[in-house]
């Protein structure tokens, strides 16, 4: 897995454009921003959610996940907040996760507690179905069944 961070909103549509380039298997995730000193996130279901997206996303061959992290001063409630503002993204609580195609963000997401294991590994699934792609696991990973 790649992992890309968008430092600025204003890069994140060119991060975007560029990683679709690449993979068919391009996840967002927006999250709590890490507070300096401590490097955690100040959003507690961040912290719970990071480890098991990445895992996760990392199983699947030639994936990518963008990191967009959301200052508290800007965070869901702001006015301010460029993600909540925009129409693709309608950014409401975090963390949230998307999975990117070129026709943007799929219609469903993971949002806060959603981001646990049983509900990331449907939602890959989901998303895989929706999109015709059937998403290669690394060769060292088996098929989950959740049954």
């Amino acid at each position: 897995m790649k992992c890309i961070r968008v430092s600025e909103p204003a890069s994140f549509d060119a991060l975007v454009n560029g990683a679709l380039k690449q993979s068919d298997a391009v996840y967002v995730l927006f999250f709590g921003r890490e507070a300096p000193g401590t490097n955690k996130s100040w959003c507690s279901d961040c912290v719970i959610a990071d480890p098991l997206v990445r895992e996760e996303i990392g199983k699947i061959e030639n994936s990518i996940l963008l990191e967009v992290p959301v200052d508290r001063s800007t965070d869901k409630d702001s006015a301010t907040n460029t993600f909540r503002k925009r129409s693709d993204i309608k950014l409401t609580r975090i963390p949230t996760l998307l999975r990117w195609s070129k026709a943007g963000p799929a219609a469903v997401r993971l949002v806060e507690d959603e981001c646990n294991r049983t509900e990331i590994r449907r939602y890959i699934a989901q998303t895989d179905e929706a999109s015709g792609h059937a998403t290669p696991l690394l060769e060292s990973e088996e098929p989950v069944d959740d049954a």
